[in-house]
């Protein structure tokens, strides 16, 4: 497990001001490497920005631009996991590539502040930001220094994973998923009505937790392979689909109300399966198959 944790400030409100950057590389739940530079903007510096990161004109002389750093910046970042708290640093990161005509970096951006909505449900709709959930964690540092404040990102990271018990790829699919996957607006949009020509025709599914992809999307697919979609467990539902996410977690978690529903009807010994979206994503695409065999030996005898 490798990501290196990001930060930079600017010089004034022009995000392409980069007048520093820190970098901290974490492997493996650890601290292994960081780097610092002071970056010449070749721009002016609002005092507003100076009061808060105590950077001017006279301690970057002799630094080098965003363009003379570029490569060394590529050396640590590029094809990693890059995190930063809150989209600031990255849109940063990429105005002052276009600034000085630079490629973007070629890596996956991960937002951290994004991760503890996710993680911590006192962060969900404010106070999410660095300092203050690095004092929920327990983490002290000098704020508004960017080592110091990529070291925190990081550290934020770690926290987020061991409190979740997700590891990086399912935080990069957690990220993208609304706080409370549960809150997916009017149930009742969730329901459709099988294909009746569909090779799942008869089954009832019914969807729970963070799934990879949107609610309604899965609806859409179970529907026209044959399903029936709930928005609620009944005695009529044969299938719960459970996101993988929640799955990975379910040790010293609490499992969803229609979850536990779904296991209580299957002790009575009504025909309820409950899988995970992985298995419902191999439903639809063994579905799916035969119609593809068909649909090619016809173009194979008449082409």
């Amino acid at each position: 497990m490798k990501f290196v944790a990001i930060d930079v400030e600017t010089a004034n409100a022009n995000m392409a001001s980069i007048c520093s950057i820190g970098a901290a590389v974490y492997e493996n739940g650890a601290l292994t490497d960081e780097w610092y530079s002071l970056i010449d903007p070749k721009d002016y510096f609002d005092g507003m920005n100076v009061s808060i990161h105590g950077i001017d004109e006279s301690q970057v002389l002799g630094a080098p631009t965003f363009k003379e750093a570029a490569d060394q910046i590529n050396r640590i970042l590029a094809d990693n996991i890059v995190v930063t708290h809150t989209h600031f640093d990255r849109v940063a990161m990429n105005q002052a590539a276009s600034h000085w005509a630079i490629p973007p970096l070629p890596c996956t951006w991960l937002d951290s502040a994004r991760v503890a909505r996710r993680t911590w449900a006192q962060f969900a709709r404010r106070g999410y930001g660095l300092a203050n959930v690095c004092n929920h964690i327990g983490y002290t540092f000098e704020h508004h220094n960017a080592l110091e404040d990529a070291k925190a990102s990081g550290q934020v990271m770690l926290a987020a994973m061991h409190e979740s018990g997700l590891d990086l790829d399912a935080m990069l699919k957690r990220v993208l998923q609304p706080i409370d996957p549960s809150a997916r607006g009017d149930a009742a949009s969730i329901k459709r009505d099988g294909n009746p020509d569909g090779s799942l025709s008869g089954e009832v599914i019914v969807f729970t937790g963070a799934l990879e992809i949107p609610r309604r999307e899965a609806a859409d697919l179970a529907a026209s392979i044959g399903c029936a979609v709930g928005s609620g467990v009944t005695n009529k539902t044969t299938l719960l689909v459970v996101g993988d996410t929640d799955v990975a977690r379910l040790a010293g978690h609490s499992k969803s109300s229609k979850h536990r529903k779904a296991e209580e009807l299957a002790a009575q010994g009504l025909p309820i399966r409950i899988i995970r979206e992985t298995d419902f994503r191999e439903l639809v695409q063994q579905a799916y198959q035969p119609r593809r065999e068909r649909a090619n030996r016809f173009r194979h005898e008449y082409r």
